[in-house]
């Protein structure tokens, strides 16, 4: 990853230079050629007005003044490398930088000294026959009054003029490398900076992988992304830790409260193996309480499949009326409830609206109201109460029965356990699969004792804005 990182921010550095600096450079060696050929033309002016005199007495002036004029044009093409031949009115030179144009060479010939000679001066490039490379030519004529008296020829290799501006672009050219190491050096500490969190990242994932749900990823560094990352993967390390344990613990339960019945059922049939020609009588009692025992396993069975479904069960949440759930509840056990001898009623309340997972207040207050009629006295009553407590939502069911301690109280959510006096055909798993599904809307379950006797189940939901 930091590799592709590095290699992202120095081609992303590229494409900006090639972008911006690509036309730039054409740009600036156009202008730098202008800039070379308007020196030249001003080189040639001035080399055209210092050989007027010559020109106009050419036929009168000794060797001393041509002389003169050579010296001028050899410290020229000394200095700046440009050859220099100044001609008459024919095209005929009669002064030069260098020996190659002597004296009396016809130029007439030549497009740029014909066109100065004709008044107009010419700049370009073209290919010499003579030297066998191209040329940057500057010609302009010598005009006396009216009349052209001469020409002056600047010519440059086409390669010195390339050279020259190049030199130009050298700059632009080191800042875009100097561009490029910076971009190098700032993705090596990107990289280093994304990377270092994701490497601290990955190995909390191992270790959670290896079963160390106590492992925490650093959520106090890096970039923004990546500290959120890491508070996601320490709450899901913990869900997935609790989830881990829960299920070792179903397991380990289930296991347990499974060996039970299957023991006493093979006892059983074993005896009814025995009995079978002996005694018909005592088989048929060893059967039937076989049968009993298949019962109490299939409920056992079945209380573990909900508690599995409930510790599983993760849906969006919903606006609930709480109330009109506990009003409808309440109608549906009323039979029962009056069969049992047992006054179910409603308190009066307010309506209220709690977060939910959809059906489960109704399970929860179904298993509340069954253990309530079950165990409450024939001739008292199950109030059922609706309220706020808080930001939450609170619904009780309170009765007169046996009721618990405090202690038993706090160990009844837990799973297959019973109380001493309870109904034998129980599972231990009703409050423990209400637990879970109250835990799973964000609310929570709980029991206490009541004051003058019984036992409170309450449910307790987070209220809805």
């Amino acid at each position: 990853m930091r590799s592709r990182l590095v290699a992202a921010m120095v081609g992303l550095t590229l494409l900006v230079l090639a972008v911006h600096d690509i036309p730039l450079v054409s740009h600036l060696r156009r202008v730098e050629r202008d800039r070379v050929t308007t020196e030249l033309e001003r080189d040639a002016f001035t080399i055209a007005g210092r050989s007027e005199r010559l020109l106009e007495e050419l036929g009168v002036v000794g060797a001393a003044d041509a002389t003169a004029v050579n010296d001028v044009l050899s410290a020229y093409f000394a200095e700046t490398g440009g050859r220099v031949v100044v001609t008459d009115s024919r095209g005929l030179a009669v002064a030069s930088s260098d020996e190659e144009s002597v004296t009396g060479r016809d130029y007439s010939t030549r497009p740029e000294i014909a066109s100065s000679l004709a008044g107009e001066a010419s700049t370009g490039q073209r290919f010499s026959e003579t030297l066998g490379f191209d040329l940057l030519f500057v010609s302009v004529p010598v005009i006396l009054g009216d009349e052209v008296n001469g020409a002056v020829r600047i010519t440059y290799p086409e390669s010195v003029i390339d050279s020259r501006v190049s030199g130009r672009l050298w700059g632009i050219f080191f800042t875009a490398l100097m561009a490029v190491a910076v971009a190098v050096v700032f993705a090596l500490l990107l990289a280093y900076t994304i990377t270092r969190p994701l490497s601290r990242l990955r190995h909390a994932t191992e270790q959670v992988g290896r079963e160390n749900f106590e492992v925490e990823a650093d959520e106090t560094s890096g970039p923004a992304e990546v500290r959120v990352l890491a508070r996601s993967f320490n709450r899901m390390s913990a869900r997935l830790g609790a989830l881990v344990d829960r299920q070792r613990g179903f397991a380990g339960d289930a296991s347990h409260q499974l060996r039970t019945p299957l023991t006493a059922l093979r006892l059983r049939l074993e005896q009814v193996d025995e009995a079978l020609i002996s005694d018909p009588a005592s088989a048929r009692i060893k059967l039937d309480a076989a049968l009993h025992e298949t019962e109490r396993l299939q409920r056992l069975t079945d209380g573990l499949l909900a508690l599995a479904r409930a510790e599983a069960r993760s849906e969006d949440l919903i606006d609930v009326d709480v109330r009109d759930v506990v009003i409808g509840r309440v109608a549906a056990w009323s039979a029962l409830s009056v069969e049992s001898g047992v006054n179910l009623r409603v308190a009066e309340g307010t309506d209220v609206v709690a977060k939910a997972m959809p059906g489960v207040v109704e399970q929860i207050l179904d298993n509340f109201i069954d253990n309530a009629v079950q165990y409450a006295p024939s001739g008292s009553e199950v109030e059922v109460s609706v309220g706020v407590v808080d930001s939450g939502v609170f619904v009780t069911v309170a009765d007169r029965g046996p009721g618990m301690s405090a202690e038993q109280c706090e160990r009844a959510l837990d799973r297959f356990w019973r109380a001493p006096d309870a109904a034998p055909d129980g599972t231990g798993l009703g409050l423990a699969i209400a637990s879970r599904l109250a835990e799973a809307s964000g609310g929570r379950v709980s029991l206490r004792p009541r004051e003058g006797g019984g036992l409170v189940a309450e449910l307790v939901l987070v209220r809805a804005d």
